[in-house]
């Protein structure tokens, strides 16, 4: 039986993509309209692994979906850099002068905004999904209202792409994360990257003392992502990327913040696949 891929949005998505490259071209999907709407569907089992975008290259993390990750103890066993494409796309027939507002997933509203700002008159619309926004074009004809969407939304859903490659940088990189709910363990020699979170005590160099341990345990620090802990003022949950070239050096370091910080969690220990 094969495994179903929640992804968040529909079929043409970009999150459907990814699984479709990650996993295989028929890969069976769970449609989700939203991120919490995702993380339910692997909780539930009514998926089995879950495709989830934290960074992006223009617009940066997606900080609500690290505490998605973390809140329901879910496990990032893989990620998947994918090239985004954006396109501007309405009915067959609709001109550029045609169009009043602009409907799209507000990453993808904000990855475009150069384009965009050189049509103030036109009322830009967050929505769900960039494909849903699509279909729902198609579906209601509605004239006036274009989409930002994949080339694969306007083929599966009869839009006419009005500007293609609107996005503000060429090189316009989405990373996503595989996700599941119990650890996959992934053979050591196979790891050289993880995901880890620490709080520490609010005191000066708490901080630069772990970020050294990282730097003399030879980890390379991808990325630090700083959340409020809500439930105690002024202090905060660190989000860390880090890779490697011997397991055995995270591993070392992994003790030591284990120790040094007065909360430490491993979100996950995967391959990296940086292109």
């Amino acid at each position: 039986m094969n495994e179903i891929i929640g992804i968040q949005g529909i079929t043409g998505s970009f999150h459907h993509q990814v699984a479709q490259e990650y996993f295989n071209q028929n890969v069976a999907v769970d449609e989700c309209l939203s991120f919490e709407e995702l993380v339910d569907s692997l909780l539930s089992g009514k998926s089995d692994q879950a495709v989830m975008a934290i960074e992006n290259s223009i617009a940066g993390p997606i900080i609500p979906n690290y505490a998605l990750i973390d809140k329901n103890n879910l496990h990032i066993i893989g990620e998947h850099y994918l090239n985004i494409h954006q396109n501007l796309m309405a009915l067959r027939g609709q001109k550029m002068e045609d169009i009043q507002e602009v409907h799209s997933h507000p990453m993808a509203l904000l990855q475009c905004m150069e384009f965009l700002k050189k049509y103030p008159n036109i009322k830009l619309v967050e929505d769900k999904d960039t494909a849903e926004t699509a279909r729902r074009i198609h579906q209601k004809q509605l004239k006036g209202i274009a989409a930002i969407a994949s080339k694969t939304a306007s083929e599966l859903y009869d839009l006419e792409i009005l500007f293609p490659e609107i996005q503000t940088i060429n090189n316009n990189m989405t990373r996503f994360v595989i996700l599941k709910k119990e650890n996959s363990f992934v053979a050591e020699k196979e790891i050289n990257r993880a995901s880890i979170k620490f709080e520490l005590d609010h005191k000066r160099g708490s901080l630069a003392a772990v970020l050294n341990v990282m730097s003399d345990c030879k980890l390379n620090l991808t990325k630090i992502q700083s959340l409020p802990k809500i439930e105690t003022p002024w202090k905060y949950s660190f989000f860390v990327d880090v890779t490697f070239e011997e397991y055995e050096d995270y591993a070392k370091a992994k003790a030591l913040l284990a120790i040094m910080a007065e909360y430490f969690k491993v979100l996950g220990e995967y391959k990296n696949t940086k292109p």
